[in-house]
């Protein structure tokens, strides 16, 4: 499984000192996208170092890590099973982007309460998977394992040596324990939690090997999937400036903390700033939908 070297795209901030670009990860892959390919890159190598015929993962209705793996396993040649977080979500696949795609590339789903699914970490529940699906390859949920991280760690590479600061979206903080591992001692690494709360230092912590890098927690929207009409504003806003989409889970809040902070003096002077774009541009058909049933403004990314 191999990919080119993503580009950086620059961004121009007017009356401000310092300089912006953005690391297109979003750009490696139609539908692995961002850095679902990255952690998916060493685990697809060892699935198949183990003989392996299926991957099996996790997931919401809108997750960008079920319908990487339903790709990937379409491309490489594996079978597919996506254990899907709620049970009235079973009669309704045509009517969600996501998973009407990730079945149209042979993913096989089972629908669990919200109350089982919880439980997907343990012995008992794991056992019943095998019982239930024979011998697979497991994909946590979002993707980060070790040989994730592994992936991750290829995001930056001697090009990006002469930025000061890297920002990132933060999910399960995978990718941000990645390149916090392959950064320079000189960088600092700031993550943007598209959750509330700071318990994902620890989970961190696990994973990271040095100590350059920290959370900015004030961009979630209120949390996990949550979004506003000022994010979408500016999400369709940035694209019109720059032709870079952005997705309203991940990047969208990412990239809109990194601006207000510019706006802020956040930064020092003549600073360097790089912003991984992780993907999930997937997602917005989701969201749209969901979004035009409440009769809110909807994302445009297209000219």
């Amino acid at each position: 499984m191999n990919f080119p070297e993503s580009s950086n795209q620059k961004i121009t901030i007017k009356s401000s000192t310092v300089s912006l670009y953005v690391k297109r990860e979003d750009l490696l892959h139609p539908l692995i996208s961002g850095n679902k390919f990255r952690k998916l890159k060493y685990n697809l190598a060892q699935a198949k170092k183990e003989n392996k015929e299926t991957l099996l993962t996790f997931g919401g209705a809108f997750s960008n890590n079920i319908l990487a793996v339903a790709a990937a396993g379409n491309e490489y040649g594996f079978k597919t099973i996506g254990i899907i977080r709620g049970e009235e979500l079973t009669d309704k696949i045509l009517d969600n982007p996501t998973l009407k795609k990730a079945q149209e590339l042979g993913m096989i789903f089972e629908f669990t309460s919200r109350e089982t699914y919880r439980e997907k970490h343990t012995a008992k529940f794991r056992a019943k998977l095998t019982e239930t699906f024979g011998d697979f390859y497991l994909i946590p949920e979002g993707g980060t394992n070790n040989l994730a991280i592994k992936g991750c760690e290829e995001i930056l590479t001697s090009n990006d040596d002469m930025f000061d600061y890297i920002c990132c979206s933060v999910g399960t903080g995978g990718t941000i324990s990645g390149i916090i591992n392959c950064s320079k001692s000189s960088q600092q690494v700031l993550g943007f939690p598209a959750l509330k709360g700071d318990f994902l230092r620890e989970d961190i912590c696990k994973f990271a090997s040095k100590s350059n890098w920290g959370l900015i927690t004030d961009y979630h929207f209120e949390g996990y999937g949550k979004v506003s009409e000022e994010l979408i504003r500016f999400i369709n806003a940035f694209y019109q400036q720059y032709k870079i989409p952005l997705d309203p889970v991940y990047t969208g809040k990412m990239a809109f903390g990194v601006l207000d902070l510019i706006s802020k003096n956040y930064f020092p002077e003549n600073s360097k700033i790089l912003m991984i774009h992780t993907g999930g541009l997937q997602g917005i058909a989701g969201m749209n939908k969901v979004l035009k049933q409440k009769k809110q403004l909807e994302i445009h990314i297209n000219d």
